[in-house]
């Protein structure tokens, strides 16, 4: 019996010890075999599902998720963390469930898993900086998280509009990927929302006005994207916010008034608006501020001096404005201060002495460069950390440092025609060129002066997020580029970088800016996804717009070599890379982002006279150019006599001549093209053009070259080719085909253009040697869409082409169009139209244009719809629809959009791997731009627009525009344009009038006249009178 007791007290000591080691294993989660009971099956699964969408491959399905042990929770770190985090508390700790998924900086490539919607206990989200593509599915909508992180990835796609039924979000951060479109009104449903993190993604359109319920948002930031339209004044609604971003979008200014209202405002960051100037904005209840940036956004006045009481400010910048009056001397006393910029506005009065005192301990980084002020100058440009090159109005005030005034004059002889420099790094030989070294690290607010005085720079701006940020960057990767010692360093900054070559010889200087990206990673990581936007400037002119030096080479650790013509005339060159808010700034960690310049080659290609008086060197210049003029009128009349009317009225244009007699660099000789093409081989013969053959060559320096050779049997003559010349000469465009010149030489005339070495559209889409996917025809649509902007809005010169066609769209290496043939451009200055000559191409040519030859920049944009059409669907206009029910390409358009079936149109070779919304999008414009009235066809800035889905597809009248390219000289064309003549009837006009006439009724109905085939208002009110049958009307 008692052998019983003692084994039912062993049984029970047993039992005791189970349950203790059960009841621990259910309290921590410590045992295997105790925890894998308490986790779903269900949400197991999921993260098999997820870790396979996101080819995750270290997590140990043998370890229970909720073990915290087995690579399901590592120790956080800065740069990487890999969590999954459970709740074990339900069912009196007998379940657990995933509230927390953190994956960061794994490099996790696939897509977005849905498997997520089985996590039904999940809380937080966190996917940033991977390499994960594809969109946000709209079924995460039910997701009950709290937060959502998915920045630094390559998320494609719009917003799902279904977010907005996400009552429990409070944070969503998509900054850094390539989400595309408007951000969708329901949005403004989650009214728990209060973070928003939208930067340097492709958004559009306007913020919406549901936004305005947002009055729990606390932080907004849509940095560089393509946002719109006027800040809104709703934002007077967000009373909790503490930080507001609106660096680099395409929104204008004011900004509201009701920013005021704003009192928990610690960071305000708004830069490069747009728009009408304006004053400082009232922000003297913001007393909380820590940084405060409004540069660039035309703010004019003086500085309000409630600035200087903020006693928490760390960043003040202003810069870039057009305030006036003094810095206020009450900035003295901003002990937090830590950064000031007051860099290019219009300051005056004296340096404030506060600046200057104990510098040796001023931790404190200002820069008042380029300012206006007049008293109390310094010895030097750069004292401690102020910057203050430029600062003083004075440019003639010999008791100032050179480096004070503006323009930084040359004190001495001017001594050097070149300049090299190898921008970040040590001195290196290239080519037998020594380039000086440019190696000193340097911070904010800086200028340093080279120690020959030959050349220097100007480096404003603080990297946000990163004190630590250097601003020299280091290649990390193996360069296989010609040349790699320039570009295994590169210099940055996080604003402006301003480089000077002081006291040049006066003339005209080929400028040379070598870029490569050597920061990013071309791999499958988030490194690779990081994207570098800016601007460059010389002497004073943008000569790159949102510059992307990895789109440009087509990769990153590729070079690029930009070149770029510029005129010295006070012997100093200017090159300003100025960041305005755009690309990603946290990739591969935050404060990576401005511009960046691997080296710079200044070479001077025609020297200014000197030591003459300006009496004399008029006579010069107007002796030289008369010389040249008759040279060219003799070569002109000898080529072809029986045109010398048109080679007058060529000559006659004074600006177009003057600007052929200023780039006589650009003439190359007949020898230099005889050795490129090899004497005109056939061999090197590309194609027939509307001059004559088209000729590809290598020039001696290697460079490329396709020539153009005037046929004395093109039916096109001379005039077109004298007309190109003055015309091209002067037009830079990333999507036109650079000319780099002409010869001129007894019968030969000849065009040098760059060569272009997938020919063109037209040869891709009807011939056999490319395939052309979707994304490369949308970039052609867009690419083409904007040099068409250029030619008719930007330009100096206002330029129909006139012949709109595949064959005249080339392509170059990496697909990109460019619009070619100026043979048959039209110069329209503000006078109007200076040809009434048809020309064209049949199948392309507008309605008006080929009945009746009105023409206009409708022209062109009618074209530039059909040629669409053809990009979109692979078929050509010119030639018959094998449907005896549609005549052309047009026709089936036009029917299948009424029948709701646009989409039959797209090219069966592409299949299914094309995207249905932007093929609509093409699909939809072109249409628009095809209409036949000249009237409803949208402006090509419009077309843009439209295409990237900144504004509806719809009609845009357009009257004015269309009469301002009708706006004729009597003397030169004969054409007028009677607009006020808005009442006269139909029973009014002249019985031989061809005028197109334009009204919209109500009912947007319209009529045809029988007379001339024009199309008439149904109703004679209300009509605009644009040609008469005696002027361009007639061919």
């Amino acid at each position: 019996m008692g052998g019983g007791c003692r084994c039912g007290a062993v049984a029970r000591l047993h039992l005791l010890i189970f349950l203790l080691l059960l009841g621990l294993g259910c309290s921590n989660g410590g045992r295997r075999w105790a925890q894998a009971t308490l986790l779903p099956q269900q949400e197991v699964e999921a993260l098999k599902g997820i870790a396979t969408k996101l080819n995750k491959t270290d997590w140990d399905f043998s370890v229970d998720p909720c073990s915290a042990s087995g690579n399901w929770v590592n120790s956080p770190t800065k740069f990487l963390i890999s969590n999954v985090t459970c709740d074990c508390s339900f069912k009196n700790r007998t379940e657990c469930h995933i509230v927390s998924l953190q994956l960061r900086r794994q490099n996790l490539s696939g897509v977005l898993p849905e498997e997520v919607l089985n996590l039904t206990y999940l809380r937080h989200l966190d996917l940033p900086r991977n390499f994960i593509q594809g969109p946000i599915p709209a079924s995460w909508a039910s997701l009950p998280v709290f937060n959502v992180s998915l920045q630094g990835n390559r998320i494609s796609g719009r917003l799902p509009k279904e977010l907005g039924r996400m009552p429990m979000l409070r944070s969503i951060v998509l900054e850094g990927n390539q989400i595309e479109g408007p951000i969708p009104p329901e949005l403004g449903n989650i009214i728990s929302l209060e973070r928003f993190f939208i930067s340097a993604n492709n958004i559009t359109g306007e913020l919406p006005a549901t936004f305005s319920r947002l009055t729990n948002m606390t932080d907004f930031r849509i940095d560089g994207t393509s946002i719109s339209g006027k800040i809104p004044s709703f934002i007077k609604n967000w009373q909790r916010v503490n930080r507001i971003d609106m660096q680099g979008t395409l929104m204008t200014g004011p900004i509201p008034q009701e920013i005021s209202l704003l009192r928990n405002l610690t960071e305000l960051r708004v830069t490069d608006l747009s728009g009408p100037s304006m004053k400082f904005p009232p922000l003297q209840n913001a007393v909380h501020l820590t940084e405060l940036v409004l540069r660039n956004c035309s703010i004019y006045g003086e500085i309000p001096s409630y600035l200087g009481l903020m006693q928490y400010l760390k960043v003040l910048d202003i810069s870039f404005n057009k305030l006036t009056g003094q810095i206020p001397i009450n900035f003295g006393g901003m002990a937090a201060l830590q950064y000031l910029y007051l860099t290019s506005n219009m300051l005056t009065g004296d340096l404030p002495d506060w600046m200057l005192k104990n510098r040796a301990s001023n931790k404190k980084n200002m820069d008042i460069s380029y300012n206006d002020l007049t008293g109390n100058p310094p010895s030097e440009c750069q004292q401690a950390n102020v910057n203050m090159v430029s600062s003083f109005s004075s440019s003639n005030d010999n008791s100032l440092q050179p480096c004070l005034r503006k323009n930084l004059p040359c004190m001495g002889k001017p001594r050097d025609s070149s300049l090299f420099i190898n921008c970040g790094g040590k001195s290196v030989v290239v080519d037998g060129i020594t380039y000086k070294d440019d190696s000193s690290q340097i911070g904010t607010s800086t200028f340093v002066l080279s120690n020959d005085r030959k050349w220097a720079y100007s480096s404003t701006g603080d990297f946000v997020g990163n004190e630590n940020a250097d601003y020299i960057a280091r290649n990390t990767s193996e360069l296989t580029l010609v040349h790699p010692e320039l570009y295994t360093e590169a210099r940055v900054s996080s604003l402006s970088l301003k480089y000077y070559g002081l006291c040049m010889d006066n003339g005209e200087y080929m400028v040379k800016l070598h870029f490569s990206e050597i920061v990013f990673t071309e791999d499958r990581t988030y490194s690779s996804t990081g994207k570098r936007v800016f601007d460059v400037f010389i002497q004073g002119a943008k000569v790159l717009g949102d510059f992307n030096i990895q789109d440009e080479a087509g990769g990153v650790h590729r070079a690029i070599t930009k070149y770029f013509s510029t005129n010295i005339t006070d012997n100093t060159l200017e090159i300003h890379f100025y960041w305005g808010g755009k690309g990603t700034t946290a990739i591969p960690y935050r404060g990576i982002y401005g511009p960046l310049i691997s080296a710079i080659s200044v070479t001077q290609t025609r020297r200014n006279h000197h030591g003459v008086s300006t009496g004399v060197l008029i006579a010069i210049i107007a002796a030289a150019c008369l010389a040249v003029i008759l040279l060219l009128i003799a070569c002109y009349f000898k080529i072809s006599p029986r045109k010398n009317v048109a080679g007058r009225q060529f000559f006659n244009r004074g600006s177009i001549t003057s600007e052929l007699q200023t780039r006589a660099q650009y003439f190359f000789t007949l020898k230099e093209i005889e050795y490129a093409t090899k004497h005109f081989d056939p061999a090197n013969k590309i194609g027939e053009g509307g001059f004559g053959p088209v000729y590809k060559g290598t020039l001696a320096d290697g460079t490329t070259i396709a020539v153009k050779k005037l046929s004395s049997k093109s039916s096109q003559g001379n005039r077109e080719f004298l007309n190109e010349i003055g015309i091209i000469f002067t037009l830079r465009h990333p999507h036109l085909v650079r000319l780099f010149g002409c010869c001129i030489d007894g019968d030969q005339l000849l065009l040098i253009y760059e060569f272009l070495e997938n020919n063109s559209v037209g040869r891709a889409l009807f011939g056999h040697h490319l395939k052309l996917d979707w994304p490369t025809r949308y970039n052609i649509c867009i690419g083409t869409a904007k040099g068409l902007v250029y030619l008719h809005e930007e330009s100096t010169l206002k330029i129909i082409h006139r012949d709109i066609k595949p064959s005249n769209i080339l392509l170059d290496e990496k697909l990109q169009p460019k619009i070619s043939d100026f043979g048959l451009a039209k110069l329209n200055d503000d006078r109007g139209p200076v040809s009434t000559r048809i020309a064209g191409t049949v199948g392309y040519m507008a309605p008006e244009y080929a009945t009746r030859g009105c023409l206009t920049r409708k022209a062109d944009i009618y074209s530039y719809g059909v040629v669409t059409l053809e990009i979109v669907s692979g078929m050509s206009n010119t030639n018959s629809m094998s449907n005896e029910e549609y005549l052309h390409l047009l026709d089936w358009a036009e029917r299948l959009k009424q029948q709701g079936k646009l989409l039959e149109m797209v090219d069966r070779r592409l299949g299914s791997d094309y995207s249905q919304e932007q093929a609509l999008r093409l699909l939809n414009v072109a249409l628009l731009c095809a209409n036949t009235l000249p009237t409803q066809r949208p402006k090509m800035s419009s077309v843009v627009k439209m295409l990237c889905g900144q504004i509806p597809i719809e009609i845009i009248p357009d009257d004015d525009d269309l009469i301002e390219d009708l706006q004729v000289n009597m003397t030169e064309s004969r054409c007028s344009v009677n607009d006020s003549q808005t009442d006269r009837s139909q029973s009014q006009m002249p019985s031989n009038d061809c005028s197109v006439l334009l009204h919209n009724n109500k009912d947007g109905t319209w009529s045809k006249n029988s007379k001339d085939s024009g199309y008439l208002p149904s109703s004679s009110s209300s009509s605009v009178k644009l040609c008469s049958a005696e002027n361009i009307c007639t061919p």
